[in-house]
């Protein structure tokens, strides 16, 4: 298994940690993914969709399953993707520092980890539970558009939180006009949502009617 993987090799894999709540995955996620692998030279990407995200209203999200088998579905084609169960299977809220400690292995013999999310998420890394244990066990892949004011982050960045300066890189990927919310309401309106998300994914909503009402 891709686990026993991790456990064997630890000390010499470079790991992309992606989470989210994928509800759904889509195209920018991926091609997110991809990028991040491609430019900093990751043996293999995570993807991690959350069980009750602590900033997040719980009734509005698809129940876990669902995300976790689009998720799978979505990634299935990639040898180099793969989907964590680890969040989703825990009770109550979940916070990235557990989930990171997860896979960091030990601190000493651990894999490098590299966790990719957005560029104004990070700003606001200082309000997340043990920020600072999680400068200790990863660094930051800071994911902006085309357009995005690097100065600003920066600036924001040195202000909020400057020991993360040496921490974060900046991945810039291409603009796709894509989102979950954008997905979730053309499908609400019996719109296409065709290659928006991956086929089988796609098969998936259809089938189990999901995201027909939004409210």
């Amino acid at each position: 298994m891709f686990f026993n993987v991790i456990t064997e090799r630890a000390g010499s894999l470079k790991i992309g940690l992606m989470g989210g709540t994928f509800d759904p995955i889509h195209v920018g996620h991926l091609v997110t993914a991809e990028e991040a692998r491609q430019q900093f030279d990751l043996d293999y990407v995570i993807f991690v969709p959350t069980g009750v995200p602590p900033h997040k209203d719980e009734k509005r999200i698809s129940l876990p399953e669902h995300r976790y088998l689009m998720t799978t579905l979505a990634v299935m084609s990639n040898p180099s993707f793969f989907v964590s169960r680890i969040e989703i299977d825990q009770e109550g809220p979940t916070y990235t520092i557990d989930t990171v400690k997860h896979f960091a292995c030990g601190e000493e013999h651990g894999p490098e980890l590299f966790f990719i999310t957005g560029a104004d998420a990070i700003l606001e890394i200082f309000t997340w539970k043990d920020y600072e244990g999680l400068l200790r066990l990863c660094t930051f892949i800071a994911v902006s558009r085309p357009g995005y004011s690097l100065e600003r982050f920066h600036e924001t960045l040195n202000k909020n939180c400057p020991a993360m300066k040496d921490r974060v890189h900046l991945l810039e990927i291409p603009a796709l006009a894509v989102s979950s919310t954008f997905i979730r309401e053309r499908v609400a309106l019996g719109k296409t949502i065709k290659y928006l998300t991956p086929e089988p994914v796609e098969q998936y909503i259809k089938k189990h009617g999901l995201y027909r009402m939004v409210s």
